[in-house]
């Protein structure tokens, strides 16, 4: 380290009045000009800047916008919705958690916003994509798709999906006894009579009965074989009801991709048989006269399949076998693509990574289409009818969850001129650091200025845990090193946003396989985000945080949180409608989210709320684990003594929900917000604060 001839046992002058301001803190301000200036006159921010900056045309587009109000605003019909039908979301949050005096629903948060219309709108642009591919390329099949419910198990959101894919025949998906229940259930109440009804995933005896048993309703049951040895049970069950099955096959492709999401595809994936296998059930049907019961055939490249060029590739290999089998005798006639239909998660409509995907829906139906129909001609194989299974396409769009930001750690902190002093005290070593760190800033050498910063930083250390400095030196030197820090250009560290919400239960993909989500504030997107900050949940869990989002980023662009007393500064994620309700567990007892069902109306807010639905309460996720609330709550009323008033509150307890609640929460959506220009005057008083202090020390 360069050494600078100091005497480290002088004292440090630190009069204010008596040290040349300038000299000294010029150097720290030194930097290339047209950073200075960018930083000194900061451009009018706009709603439209706030929308380039989160890339919400890149991952919302048809549906999410920012307005001219700086709020989020969602087109419930895509881009058919008309000016008058968008529907602004912070004044949804704010209906759903307003209180009730005030006209308010009184929902807690976190509250998981669901939009009907466009799940509508997601199935009809699907079917109508295939429709198009068909009849555009002289297809001679249809298609006919199936929703796969474990996306998104919810009723309402079944119940919708078979409602709105009833005019194309759409069915639904299972993959296990619950799931073929209440797809039998929702189907029979309400599918097209021509819907499908298709068996996946590991099955017993008593699932085969029951898949059986739906084709005696009047249900298109078909039961895919996803493992040889299924036959047998089906055979069994089939001859003990009386009941002819119609049969499909899973087959293992060689077709992968190297994704996340293709490890599920390929030779040594989970499911599906090989080769092999399959000419042994076309041998075993045979032999039984069954082999007309053999009719579809089923594959999976794999989730999130990044391009067209691998999707094409995959849905060839898979019409040669449908080809080879119906060669053999089956009767074929559907070929299911399985899923992988993929989501633009961060907007870039690139092939990089797990979080993107390079075609259109509309690109993604003309490949497949293509695909099948290339190698039945060349075959001369009628053209099957082609199914899909694509659950993460349909169901993403159509919710947002969105959560409270209630607290943020503050930004770094200034050191008035009677801390200063306590560098005075510093031992004669750490006194040496100081003066020589001092001189390099003066010089502008910012090299050898941190240098000097980290070793500074590094003995203070030391002798704070020999017990030779006190707490209240080691934050004097921590400041001195920050303004240092900030003086040479460095930034500042993202500040932590405590959030309203527990990852592990709402957003369980972001913790298990890194998925990301985008996350942006739902309103004042007309205000200039002049904070970065990562999001901090509830959880007792270091894992329990947010700090890699879209674009690459490791911190999101935030505001000041509001500082007039009131709550109300919230966070949108969006694209998660798929999954994350279905995996969400209850770490630290945190139970699923408020709901509330939003239409596009014509009244005077363009929605209207048709169904709200409180969160989980303490009692309930307690029930979920076995506990027994009723109990406890009596255990506890008995140890209490005064006239009612605790065991009441326990009563409240209990029925409260698990997350933060706030007595005083005012919801102001859209007024009392700190702006921009206010939090910009606040942040040149700190700075002015910092550099007097940074004046009053020298060399």
């Amino acid at each position: 380290m360069p050494a600078l001839a100091v005497d480290a046992t002088a004292p440090v002058a630190h009069a204010f009045g008596a040290c040349d301001a300038a000299r000294f803190a010029a150097p720290l301000l030194l930097g290339p000009a047209d950073v200075v200036s960018a930083a000194a006159e900061k451009p009018a921010w706009s709603p439209d800047l706030s929308s380039a900056l989160y890339n919400v045309d890149g991952w919302g587009a048809p549906y999410f916008f920012v307005n001219d109000d700086g709020d989020i605003a969602v087109r419930p019909h895509g881009a058919a919705t008309l000016p008058g039908q968008e529907i602004d979301l912070a004044k949804v949050v704010a209906r759903a958690a307003g209180q009730l005096s005030a006209g308010g629903l009184g929902l807690p948060l976190p509250l998981l916003v669901r939009f009907p219309d466009v799940l509508r709108h997601r199935v009809e642009t699907l079917n109508a994509a295939f429709n198009y591919a068909v009849s555009s390329t002289g297809y001679g099949g249809r298609y006919q798709g199936v929703y796969p419910v474990k996306c998104n198990q919810d009723r309402y959101v079944v119940e919708d999906i078979v409602e709105f894919g009833a005019p194309f025949g759409f069915g639904l998906e299972a993959g296990s006894k619950p799931e073929l229940l209440l797809t039998m259930s929702c189907l029979a109440a309400r599918g097209s009579p021509d819907a499908l009804l298709i068996c996946n995933g590991y099955k017993d005896l008593e699932y085969i009965s029951l898949a059986l048993i739906a084709r005696t309703m009047g249900l298109n049951t078909v039961i895919v074989l996803e493992q040889e040895e299924e036959l047998d049970i089906v055979v069994e069950a089939s001859r003990r009801l009386n009941i002819r099955p119609v049969v499909g096959m899973r087959a293992k492709l060689r077709t992968k991709h190297a994704g996340h999401f293709g490890a599920t595809s390929g030779e040594k994936g989970k499911f599906g048989l090989n080769a092999a296998e399959i000419l042994s059930v076309v041998a075993k049907l045979k032999a039984l006269g069954m082999l007309d019961c053999l009719q579809l055939l089923h594959f999976h490249i794999g989730s999130q399949i990044p391009t067209t060029a691998l999707l094409a590739d995959g849905v060839g290999e898979a019409a040669q076998i449908y080809c080879e089998l119906a060669r053999l005798g089956a009767a074929m006639r559907v070929i299911d693509v399985g899923g992988g239909l993929g989501i633009d998660y961060d907007g870039t409509h690139s092939a990089e990574t797990d979080m993107s995907v390079a075609y259109s829906l509309e690109e993604y139906a003309a490949a497949v289409v293509a695909a099948v129909g290339r190698v039945c001609d060349r075959k001369g194989v009628q053209h099957p009818v082609i199914c899909s299974e694509s659950g993460r396409a349909l169901v993403s769009h159509h919710s947002v969850l969105v959560f409270e930001a209630f607290s943020a750690s503050a930004p770094a902190s200034n050191i008035d001129s009677a801390t200063a002093y306590l560098l005075d005290e510093l031992t004669d070593d750490c006194r040496g650091d100081y003066r020589n760190l001092m001189a390099a800033a003066v010089r502008g050498d910012f090299e050898t200025c941190a240098l000097y910063a980290d070793q500074l930083k590094r003995r203070c250390a030391e002798q704070f845990k020999e017990g030779v400095l006190g707490l209240e030196h080691l934050a004097a030197v921590d400041g001195l090193c920050e303004i240092v820090a900030r003086g040479m250009g460095a930034a500042e560290r993202p500040r932590t946003y405590n959030i309203n919400l527990s990852v592990f239960t709402s957003i369980p993909d972001m913790w298990a396989i890194e998925q990301l989500f985008p996350i942006i504030p739902i309103q004042r997107l007309q205000e200039r985000p002049a904070v970065d900050g990562i999001l901090s949940d509830l959880t007792c869990d270091s894992d329990g945080k947010v700090d890699h989002f879209i674009g690459g980023r490791s911190s999101l662009p935030l505001h000041e949180l509001p500082s007039h007393g009131t709550r109300g500064y919230y966070l949108g994620m969006f694209l998660g409608g798929a999954y994350q309700e279905a995996l969400g567990g209850l770490h630290n007892l945190f139970g699923g989210p408020s709901v509330v069902r939003v239409s596009q109306s014509d009244g005077p807010h363009c929605f209207a709320v048709t169904r709200a639905a409180p969160g989980p309460s303490c009692a309930d996720v307690l029930r979920a684990m076995h506990h027994e609330p009723e109990v406890m709550f009596e255990v506890l009323k008995q140890r209490t003594t005064d006239d009612g008033a605790t065991a009441a509150a326990l009563a409240r307890a209990f029925g409260a929900m698990p997350y933060l609640s706030f007595d005083n929460e005012v919801v102001e959506m859209a007024s009392g917000m700190s702006s921009d220009s206010e939090g910009s005057a606040a942040g040149a008083a700190e700075d002015d604060d910092e550099w007097e202090f940074m004046r009053g020390l020298t060399v």
